[in-house]
Order: C-alpha cells, then sequence, then structure tokens
C-alpha cells in the first residue's frame, strides 16, 4: 500500500494549504536555530517532545485519522 492508497478520494496531503503553512512555519523556526544554542537542554526536551506530539496530530489530520498520542522520550 503506498501513502496515495491510504489518503481520502481525490486528497492530497500537500495541497491542504493550513497544514502545508503549519509545517513550513515549523520548518522556518528549526532552520533559524539549527545552529544557534537558543535553548537550554531542558527547553530544548521539551520542545522537541512539543514538536513530535504536534507532528504525529498533523500527520493523523493528514490522513484523516485520529490523533495518536504523543511519545514520550
Amino acid at each position: 500500500m503506498t501513502g496515495s492508497d491510504r489518503t481520502p478520494a481525490g486528497v492530497e496531503r500537500r495541497a491542504n494549504p493550513r497544514l502545508r503553512e503549519l509545517v513550513d512555519e515549523m520548518l522556518a523556526s528549526i532552520r533559524c536555530a539549527a545552529n544557534a544554542e537558543l535553548w537550554s537542554p531542558e527547553e530544548r526536551a521539551r520542545y522537541e517532545t512539543d514538536m513530535a506530539r504536534i507532528m504525529d496530530n498533523v500527520r493523523q489530520q493528514a490522513i484523516g485519522g485520529p490523533a495518536a498520542p504523543a511519545r514520550r522520550g
């Protein structure tokens, strides 16, 4: 089963402008902070956990399923 087999008929997740905007904003933030020590190790761990939770929700929304519980690290 390919990714396109799991999407609802005629729906391309990359075409959803709201999801695309959210992902683009998150990626821009990550790129901006990639080589700068903006956060303490504790803050970074918390933000990485938040990012994992958000991305789980985005993925589930993109395929039309319920949001999975976030993994804790």
